[in-house]
């Protein structure tokens, strides 16, 4: 009998040890904190370590040094900061009874600032101005920082007022820049960095060889030599310009002949690998250019928490479940009354198993990641004791259950954990919530495999989340191939504009040409121009300074032919029996008369195709009928690149019919040009057609 009742004594005294509350109900939230701040004027919970370790206070008792007052800081979990209107401040006061600047601080930015006794203008300013003008991402010590800067301004009034008119609309439409570089910012950077490095020099690259190669053949000569010049650099006397006598092709001395404008032994080589070292050196400028751009290594404020910073928070919640299975966080506003804890306490004490419950905020920026189960894990390692670990999440009111140890059928609790115990799940139903849940670990059927949960999943890497990966990693190769590809489709589209414009601008000058040096002229067309061309090269020579012998003469024998084709007369008008035949000659003369006078050397030969293009700028070949060998004939730089149509005049044919008809048939000198004669051998043939010597 002495030993039952000795068991039964046990039985009942370690039942009483867990039911029993270890004394009075948890003193209120704003009772805890004013206990911090008494303490310390500068409070960090632990429950933020990623994102503001509590290592980090004496960064904000500096900045809250410099505003020569009291000032009691606060920094919490958004869930448990209050807010304005929350009343967390006054009754802070009230408990802490200090005089000072009361704010408090989260991460999502300040959540409220009050002055109790002190004059501080321009607090509620300052915070409408820290609102406004810092972005999302700032951090909390960013936060307090810059609200310690705007009020220590003595303009915060005006940057409050200017901020709300920059930022005050609807809600995200007018952000102020972003303070960090984010992972997915780094990919961004990566491949844009990757696209412009392959993109641009391969762009300039491709468009100047197009561009060189295009130059190259514009300037190329069909037919080597100058105009009505001898070909290969030979003289018409068989030898060439360095004097040595020329036969077959080969110098007397049996060495090869060089063609004119071919590379010899003393000309430059081409350098075609300076395109692709420029473009090499142009990807390597912008690469150490990006570098330079995109230089940030890290994520956030650069505040790094320390191991005491990362262990605070679950140390704090497992010293209290020592000494109370019901462990509620004192930071936060409690969720449950007195009778709701008498009630659980309660139901604890008479549970078959040890249940321990946690009800605390969770997010990502504490030390398990927002993960329950890694909390409850991390709960179970420091109490080394075996139990039904229940976390409850404030203020959602969401509960997750986690057994180690126990065998107690943890899937009978599912419906228990996740179904509300009336209406919307919140803070408030916490305590019915927990009360069902215990009901039915107390119903819960046992399992011989209950007992050890599944690992976690773990937590991000800290340092690793802060750290940003390299600018030339990740995403930076996918942007080199869209670079290239886009590098391509440029290239391809400048390629195709550059051909219409060249087109169209072909079209334009063969417009102009046309109508400067018409295929068919009326005769009141060449009335006209003879007479302005006249007067323009009269005018020219009359003007001119000292020119050349060479390019004098020549001029002046054009005016002279010219006047004596249309102005027989000599009474400076247009005879009124000039012939079309005539009248062009004369244009032409003109116009050569006045390319003598700007570019002597230019002057020797005139189109074939159309006398009235002017000065031939090269040569090409023409077969004439009946012969083998093609013939050289002057053009103009349009028809070279694109033989133009032959001018022709209007009058007799020979057989009496009269119409429009190739200048060549015409009586005149003019007929000469045809057969590749040159400007001064066409003033001759005027001159003795007029028996003028």
């Amino acid at each position: 009998m002495v030993l039952v009742l000795g068991w039964l004594a046990v039985l009942f005294t370690a039942g009483a040890a867990q039911a029993a509350p270890a004394g009075p109900d948890t003193a209120s939230q704003s009772a805890y904190l004013a206990g911090q701040l008494r303490h310390d004027p500068v409070y960090i919970s632990d429950q933020m370590p990623r994102v503001v370790p509590r290592s980090t206070a004496p960064a904000f008792a500096a900045e809250a040094k410099r505003l020569h007052v009291p000032a009691y800081v606060l920094v919490l979990p958004s869930a448990s900061s209050g807010g304005m209107g929350s009343g967390l401040l006054a009754g802070i006061h009230d408990r802490l009874g200090r005089k000072g600047l009361y704010v408090t601080v989260s991460e999502s930015g300040l959540s409220d600032v009050q002055t109790y006794g002190v004059s501080l203008p321009g607090a509620a300013d300052a915070k409408t101005a820290t609102l406004y003008e810092l972005p999302y991402d700032a951090t909390p010590r960013e936060v307090f920082r810059h609200f310690v800067d705007v009020l220590t301004s003595g303009q915060a009034h005006r940057r409050a007022e200017a901020a709300r008119a920059t930022y005050g609309g609807a809600y995200n439409t007018h952000e102020p820049p972003t303070l960090h570089t984010t992972q997915t910012d780094r990919e961004n950077q990566s491949f844009l960095t990757g696209t412009v490095v392959a993109g641009v020099p391969l762009s300039a690259l491709l468009i100047t060889s197009h561009a060189l190669r295009r130059r190259r053949v514009r300037r190329r000569p069909d037919v080597p030599g100058p105009a009505g010049g001898a070909k290969d650099g030979k003289r018409k006397d068989g030898t060439a310009k360095n004097g040595r006598t020329q036969k077959n092709g080969r110098s007397v001395k049996g060495g090869p002949a060089t063609a004119v404008g071919g590379p010899g032994p003393g000309s430059a080589p081409r350098r075609g690998w300076l395109l692709p070292l420029g473009a090499l050196v142009l990807a390597g400028l912008l690469a150490f250019t990006a570098s330079r751009v995109f230089s940030d290594t890290s994520t956030g404020d650069g505040s790094v928490p320390t191991a005491a910073d990362l262990r605070t928070r679950v140390d704090r919640v497992a010293e209290g479940l020592r000494h109370d299975p019901l462990y509620v966080d004192p930071e936060s506003q409690s969720p449950l009354d007195s009778a709701q804890r008498a009630q659980l306490h309660e139901r604890l004490g008479s549970l078959p198993v040890p249940v321990l419950i946690a009800a605390l905020p969770s997010s990502p920026d504490d030390e398990s990641g927002g993960n329950a189960d890694l909390l409850a894990e991390s709960l179970h390692n420091r109490l080394h004791r075996d139990a039904l670990f229940v976390i409850a999440d404030l203020p959602s009111g969401s509960l997750s259950v986690v057994n180690y140890g126990t065998r107690v059928d943890t899937s009978a609790l599912y419906g228990a954990s996740r179904e509300p115990a009336a209406g919307y799940r919140d803070a408030s139903t916490l305590g019915p919530c927990l009360d069902r849940l215990l009901a039915s670990v107390a119903k819960a059927p046992t399992s011989r495999t209950a007992g050890e949960p599944l690992p976690p999943l773990p937590a991000k890497y800290l340092l690793a989340q802060q750290k940003l990966p390299g600018l030339f990693t990740g995403d930076f190769h996918p942007g080199l191939f869209i670079g290239a590809l886009a590098a391509l489709l440029l290239f391809g589209l400048v390629v195709a504009v550059w051909a219409i414009v060249a087109r169209l601008g072909r079209r334009g000058a063969r417009a102009m040409a046309e109508a400067a040096a018409p295929v068919e002229p009326r005769q009141s067309w060449l009335r006209r121009t003879a007479r302005q061309e006249l007067a323009a090269l009269t005018a020219e020579l009359e003007s001119a300074g000292d020119l050349p012998e060479e390019a004098r003469r020549r001029a002046w024998e054009c005016l002279d032919a010219a006047a004596l084709l249309i102005d027989g007369d000599s009474d400076g008008r247009i005879d009124d029996d000039a012939t079309p035949a005539g009248l062009a000659c004369a244009i032409t003369l003109a116009r050569v008369g006045r390319t003598a006078a700007r570019e002597p050397s230019a002057a020797t030969h005139v189109c074939h195709r159309n006398p009235l293009h002017g000065a031939a700028a090269g040569q090409t070949a023409k077969r004439p009928a009946g012969s083998r060998k093609p013939l050289p004939r002057p053009v103009c730089a349009a028809c070279q690149e694109t033989p133009g149509e032959m001018l022709r005049l209007y009058g007799s044919d020979g057989s009496g019919r009269r119409g429009y008809s190739p200048y060549p048939v015409h009586p005149g000198p003019l007929a000469a040009l045809a057969k590749g004669a040159g400007t001064d051998q066409l003033t001759r043939e005027v001159r003795e057609s007029f028996g003028v010597q």
